[in-house]
């Protein structure tokens, strides 16, 4: 046997240990997914606050360093106050449009089924009682008070990992004996950390590029609850892919009920379709690709992949826990090969220095990595 022979079957026998492993940890992630997802969720959400808190000392002229957390901290409760708030209103809003939607929805449903060449044709309320509303009530009840639950979780979990901070360069002393060692711990970290916050800055940028223009739209044409349509339509912007088909299809179906003639509704679908093409498929691509360096055949990938493992809150989090696993598995030689297949240009950590994320100064090409003070 020659030495090419055996290294063929080392390289053969590792790429299977690292397919063996990928299957075993989406098999452990799937398993555990209820301690786990509130966790990453509560990562998501650190990274958030501590990118708030850097923007504002970096961005806003002679801002308190010492304040810029509690600050931050201070705006992330207010956002979700403020959608807490707008979620409920316009839900009250919702319950209260039902009576004259009813009659506009029968309607509706009377020409569709004209147009389809059907003599009888079933009225809204003989539709809800064939789908049988009450034996979803117990499931949607569970689901609500998973979501309760979670949420506390969430938050339990965030506040011990912001008081548990400030143990984290000891523990980086403890874990990596050199100093060389903790450096390259201190790239790997922010590499991910500054990947979650590009994330952040593309999502918000293009979630925020959507939303405005078709709130103007819905608010122009006099679609009811328009704020919270332009709501769902950014935060639903953080699925990769699916979210974008949602955000452009609810709106222009509840203007089909709300409105006599379809036009209108026709005339949203088509404007938000235009919107939704140009930021979707020319604004987003090209950012996220600069940015994130992630394949666009990646993120579909990873969305399917983390959908099956965490349901919802996976779709959330898609992108950037795929941006953390292409960083870490490009640190070992034998799992660097996936990494080089999420990546958009083959290069999953770039040919130069750390890049600065969004609100960080640009770093000198000398500059060492910061250290393991913030997670």
């Amino acid at each position: 046997m020659t030495i090419n022979d055996l290294h063929l079957r080392a390289h053969t026998a590792r790429n299977a240990q690292v397919i063996i492993a990928v299957v075993v940890s989406g098999a452990a992630f799937y398993w555990l997914s209820g301690i786990l997802t509130p966790l990453a969720i509560a990562l998501f959400l650190l990274v958030m606050i501590d990118s708030f808190a850097r923007v504002l000392v970096k961005r806003v002229p002679h801002f308190p360093a010492g304040a810029a957390q509690p600050v931050a901290i201070a705006i992330s409760i207010a956002l979700v106050c403020m959608t807490v708030v707008l979620v409920v209103n316009n839900v009250q809003s919702f319950a209260g449009q039902l009576s004259a939607y009813g009659p506009k929805l029968d309607a509706l449903i009377a020409r569709t089924s004209t147009a389809m060449g059907m003599a009888n044709h079933p009225t809204a309320g003989q539709l809800i009682n064939q789908l049988n509303p009450s034996a979803y009530i117990g499931v949607v009840a569970d689901h609500m008070k998973n979501f309760a639950g979670n949420a506390v979780l969430v938050l339990v979990y965030l506040g011990f990992l912001m008081a548990s901070r400030q143990t984290f360069p000891r523990k980086a002393v403890k874990l990596f004996g050199s100093r060389d060692a903790r450096h390259e711990a201190a790239e790997i970290f922010q590499r991910i950390r500054n990947g979650v916050e590009r994330y952040l800055w593309v999502q918000v940028v293009c979630g925020t590029m959507m939303a405005i223009p078709a709130w103007a739209v819905m608010t122009f044409m006099g679609l009811d609850n328009a704020a919270f349509w332009a709501f769902v339509i950014f935060i639903i912007g953080f699925i990769p892919i699916v979210g974008g088909a949602i955000g452009v299809m609810a709106p222009p179906l509840f203007a089909l009920v709300q409105f006599d003639s379809p036009w209108p509704a026709v005339g949203l679908f088509a404007f938000l379709n235009v919107i939704g093409f140009v930021i979707g498929n020319i604004i987003y691509p090209r950012m996220q690709g600069k940015s994130l360096n992630i394949d666009p055949i990646a993120v579909l990938l990873s969305l399917a992949f983390w959908g099956a493992i965490w349901g919802l809150p996976g779709m959330f989090l898609s992108t950037p826990l795929t941006v953390a696993t292409m960083i870490i598995l490009a640190q070992f030689e034998g799992a660097r090969w996936i990494a080089v297949l999420l990546s958009s240009d083959g290069d999953p950590l770039g040919s130069g220095p750390v890049v600065a994320a969004p609100g960080d100064p640009a770093p000198a090409a000398s500059a060492s990595p910061e250290p393991l003070t913030q997670p």
